[in-house]
């Protein structure tokens, strides 16, 4: 196997199709009638899985993050259109 060390466990699609290949090794290991070696298949695919999940909370968190600053810009813009309008 062909590890990167270039971030790629940072790659929410690298990771994706990591696990996706470690799940069809385990399907061919298992339809070839090596059970052990479709567990450590899905032994890894686990642990790719995991990270996907991790990934998908970290990038779910950090959206919903900057929604609320986005609103509270627009309402600070408002608020200088308001005053300007107001002023003019």
């Amino acid at each position: 196997m062909h590890f990167n060390r270039n971030g790629s466990m940072n790659n929410i699609h690298n990771v994706e199709k990591t696990m996706q290949k470690y799940q069809q090794l385990a399907k061919d290991a298992q339809s070839n009638g090596d059970p052990v070696l479709a567990q450590n298949y899905l032994q890894h695919a686990d642990h790719y899985l995991r990270r996907y999940t991790e990934l998908n909370e970290r990038r779910d968190n950090s959206i919903e993050k900057s929604i609320p600053e986005n609103k509270d810009l627009s309402k600070e813009e408002n608020q200088k259109s308001q005053i300007q309008q107001t002023t003019n």
